[in-house]
């Protein structure tokens, strides 16, 4: 069923294009650089979900310095700021320039050799850095990649992102489609790509986070044993004094099987969430600090109640 668009959709829309339009007057080192500055003062001034960041950072660096923790929080709030201005710039950029921003990735041989034999693959990704970007990596080099995505309200919004995303060859797949359709996928040789460092409310495993137990999916492991495919897990930062140009990095991840369906997908589950803690430790500053990761919480330590924290 097709969606309808409302006058608001039209005005909201109409506001992103002109203030689109207005950042690409701009020169691209200025447009990113006001980008930051943008999500310092969200953090700095205006704080908005600055007592989510600030326990998320207390809770992941309890033996760092508040101050440190305050240079992080800040870092991250200028990162987010920085690369939402990213993704709208380069947003439906041919796959040559997506290349020339994200050179010489690393780790990428495996996911070729197993496309090469004819087997799909999952890909993972986090919050940190550019996810979007991350993707467009991938996809820019020919790898046939299948995004699970959820629907944008407006539909105006929606459809833009549709067409950036098919210009680089990146098919959608709505969430609530996500069970069967990334099944095809892999069984297709496709890779399908989740964002998988969500806190899960109701149904998630608990596994280790920077320390404490945070509830993950578990459809991601679940249906790469499954399909009998590797799992990697890619993320995209922005290079030190490079503006528009990232280091992408690639890992496949695996855990010792047992032949335990549930037991396989607990291990593989922490071994994904334990690989994205380690490059959230080497970059903290560009991880998206505001989520609020660790909301639900072990039955065992809430009492009978599922309450979380902010």
């Amino acid at each position: 069923m097709e969606r309808s668009v409302t006058f608001r959709h039209v005005v909201e829309y109409a506001v992103f294009r002109i203030c689109l339009g207005v950042l690409r007057l701009l020169p691209e080192r200025g447009a990113l650089a006001l980008g930051g500055a943008l999500g310092w003062f969200a953090g700095a001034v205006v704080r908005v979900r600055r007592d989510v960041t600030d326990a998320n950072l207390e809770r992941s660096f309890p033996d760092s310095d508040q101050r440190w923790r305050d240079q992080i929080a800040l870092a991250s709030y200028r990162n987010l700021g920085r690369e939402a201005v990213a993704s709208f710039l380069f947003a439906g950029e041919s796959p040559e320039r997506v290349i020339e921003r994200t050179p010489n990735p690393s780790g990428g041989e495996p996911l070729l050799e197993a496309l090469s034999s004819g087997r799909g693959a999952v890909l993972l990704t986090g919050h940190l850095g550019n996810w979007e970007l991350a993707g467009a990596a991938v996809a820019a080099r020919g790898v046939p990649l299948a995004a699970v995505a959820v629907r944008q309200a407006n539909r105006l919004f929606d459809d833009d992102l549709m067409r950036n995303r098919a210009r680089l060859g990146i098919s959608v797949i709505r969430r609530g489609d996500a069970p069967l359709d990334v099944i095809r996928t892999l069984r297709a040789g496709r890779v399908a790509g989740l964002v998988a460092d969500q806190n899960v409310r109701r149904g998630g495993l608990f596994v280790d986070f920077l320390g404490t137990p945070a509830s993950t999916a578990r459809g991601p492991a679940l249906m790469a044993l499954r399909a009998n495919v590797p799992l990697f897990l890619g993320s995209c930062v922005a290079l030190s004094g490079e503006p528009g140009r990232y280091r992408c990095e690639l890992e496949e991840i695996t855990c010792e099987r047992t032949g335990d369906l549930h037991e396989d997908v607990r291990r593989l589950t922490a071994a994904h969430v334990a690989a994205l803690a380690e490059r959230v430790r080497r970059d903290p500053g560009h991880y998206f600090w505001q989520h609020r990761r660790w909301r639900t919480v072990p039955r065992e330590a809430a009492g009978e109640s599922l309450q979380g924290e902010p």
